[in-house]
C-alpha cells in the first residue's frame, strides 16, 4: 500500500501519521508496514536536540496504526466518522535499541485474537535486523456518543 491508501484506511494526519508504506498484508493474519525516520520530525526538536530519539510511546502509536490497518483491511472497511478504533491496552512492552533520523522502522504486527470489538495483536519495531521494540497491543473499534 503506498501513502494514498493508508489515508484512505486510517483518520490519522500529519503530524500524528506514523505509517508512511505496507510492505506486506495477510488479511486476517499479519502486516508489515515502514516507517521512515526523518530529522524533520517535529518531536526530534525537543527528544533529545543533543542526540534525537523517536520517542518510545511514538514507536508503539506506529504499531498500533499498523494494526489499524491490518484490523480494517480484516474487516473490510475503513475509518469513519462515526466510530473510532481505539488503542486500549499494551503489555510487555520492551526496548531495545534506540531509533534515529534515518532510521527505517519495520513495524511488524500479527493479531493474536480477536472478538467482536476488541483485537489482540503482538507487534515488533524492527530497525535492519536489529529489535527496537516489541508489545502485546489491545486495540477496540467503539461507536462515538450520538453516532452509529
Amino acid at each position: 500500500m503506498e501513502i494514498r491508501e493508508i489515508l484512505d484506511t486510517l483518520p490519522h494526519r500529519y503530524p500524528f501519521l506514523l505509517v508512511d508504506r505496507v510492505n506486506e498484508l495477510v488479511v486476517g493474519e499479519r502486516i508489515v508496514a515502514q516507517k521512515n525516520v526523518s530529522m524533520n520530525e517535529e518531536f526530534f526538536n525537543g527528544h533529545f536536540p543533543h542526540f534525537p530519539v523517536m520517542p518510545g510511546v511514538l514507536i508503539v502509536e506506529a504499531l498500533a496504526q499498523a494494526a489499524g490497518i491490518l484490523s480494517f483491511k480484516t474487516m473490510g472497511t475503513t475509518s469513519s466518522e462515526d466510530s473510532v478504533y481505539f488503542f486500549v491496552g499494551i503489555d510487555n512492552c520492551r526496548f531495545k535499541r534506540p531509533v534515529v533520523p534515518g532510521d527505517i522502522l519495520t513495524l511488524q504486527v500479527s493479531i493474536e485474537r480477536q472478538s467482536r470489538l476488541l483485537w489482540k495483536y503482538k507487534g515488533r519495531a524492527m530497525v535492519g535486523d536489529d529489535l527496537a521494540a516489541e508489545a502485546d497491543l489491545m486495540c477496540a473499534l467503539r461507536d462515538l456518543p450520538g453516532k452509529g
